[in-house]
C-alpha cells in the first residue's frame, strides 16, 4: 500500500511483451497475488530498471533443458547488487493460433522467434505450405497478427498470447520435445528481497558464484567439503574470466536440507575461496518431471 492506504501492485519487469513465457512465468509464480508486469526489450533493461527501482521485483530465465544456461543473465546478475528471492520451472509449450475464422488449412505463414519455430519444425514440417518466417519475438508475433488481422498468417506462442490477444487457437503442443523446461529466478533490491521473503518456509538452497585460486586440487578442495556437510550441487556452470587467461568464475546451485550445515560448510570454504558471493538464498521448486502430457 502507499501513504494513502491505496492498494498498489507489485510490478515485476519481464523480457519481452505482454503474453511472452516470462509474463506467464511471472503470472504463474505469483498466482493468486496482485502483480503488474512491465515490459523491456532487453535484459540489460530490465537489470537496470529493478536496480533502479527497489520497488520493482524481476523475474528472468537463467537455464534450459535444450539450449543450456543463458550465461549473459549468470553475469548480469552477478554483476548487479539484485538478489535471488525465488525460482519457477516452466514448461515451454507452443500453440499455433491465427485471427478467429481462420482454418489451418488456410495459413500460408508462420510467424515467431527463430527458436520456436526450431523448436516445433517437426509439426510444421508436416504442413508444407505453412512458410517459416522468423520474428523477434512470440508474442509480438501474435500481437501483430492481432493488430494488423492478417489472414492466412498464424502465430508460434505461447498459450497466454494467443488468449491475450484475441487469437483462436488451431493447434496446441506443437513442440518436438514435451520436456522443454525454462528455469526462471526472481529478483530484487535486497530491501525488497527480506521482505518479500519474510514469513516463509526455511530457505533450502543458494546460488554461489566463486573464483578459485589458480592452484592443481582447488575445486576438488571445495566439492569434498561440501560433500562432507551434505550439501547438494545441482547445478555448477564455469565462465572464463576476461583477462585473466584460463582462470574461471564458477556459479553453484547449492540444495540442503539442514540450513546449520550449510552455513558452517560455507564457512569452510570462504578460506579457500578468492572471490565469493551469495547470489540469493531461498526456497527450491520442485522438479517439473512428472508436470506434463504427451
Amino acid at each position: 500500500m502507499n501513504n494513502t492506504g491505496e492498494h498498489i501492485p507489485l510490478k515485476i519487469a519481464i523480457q519481452g511483451i505482454a503474453g511472452c513465457f516470462h509474463d506467464a512465468a511471472a503470472r504463474e509464480y505469483f498466482s493468486g497475488s496482485d502483480i503488474e508486469t512491465i515490459p523491456f526489450d532487453t535484459f540489460s533493461e530490465m537489470f537496470e530498471a529493478v536496480h533502479n527501482d527497489a520497488s520493482m521485483a524481476g523475474i528472468v530465465a537463467i537455464e534450459n533443458t535444450i539450449a543450456g544456461s543463458l550465461l549473459a543473465n549468470h553475469e548480469l546478475l552477478r554483476t548487479s547488487e539484485l538478489r535471488i528471492v525465488g525460482e519457477h520451472k516452466k514448461r515451454i509449450s507452443h500453440v499455433l493460433a491465427a485471427i478467429p475464422g481462420e482454418t489451418i488449412n488456410d495459413i500460408h505463414e508462420v510467424n515467431s522467434h527463430p527458436m520456436a519455430l526450431m523448436q516445433c519444425e517437426n509439426w510444421l514440417r508436416r504442413h508444407p505450405q505453412m512458410k517459416m518466417v522468423e520474428r523477434f519475438d512470440t508474442a509480438g508475433s501474435a500481437c501483430e497478427i492481432a493488430s494488423k488481422k492478417l489472414k492466412g498468417h498464424a502465430a508460434v506462442c505461447p498459450r497466454l498470447a494467443a488468449e491475450l490477444y484475441g487469437l483462436e487457437i488451431l493447434a496446441e503442443g506443437i513442440e518436438t520435445n514435451k520436456r522443454n523446461f525454462t528455469r526462471f529466478l526472481v529478483i530484487a533490491d535486497p530491501l525488497l528481497a527480506a521482505d518479500m521473503q519474510n514469513g516463509q518456509s526455511p530457505i533450502d538452497k543458494a546460488s554461489i558464484v566463486i573464483t578459485l585460486p589458480h592452484s592443481k586440487g582447488a575445486l576438488a578442495k571445495i566439492l569434498a567439503i561440501l560433500a562432507f556437510y551434505d550439501i547438494n550441487l545441482s547445478k555448477i556452470q564455469s565462465t572464463p574470466i576476461i583477462g585473466r587467461e584460463w582462470e574461471y568464475r564458477f556459479y553453484i546451485d547449492l540444495t540442503f536440507d539442514n540450513a546449520v550445515r550449510y552455513n558452517q560448510a560455507i564457512s569452510a570454504i570462504r578460506p579457500l575461496i578468492n572471490d565469493f558471493r551469495i547470489l540469493g538464498e531461498y526456497i527450491s521448486e520442485p522438479d517439473c518431471k512428472n508436470s506434463f502430457s504427451i
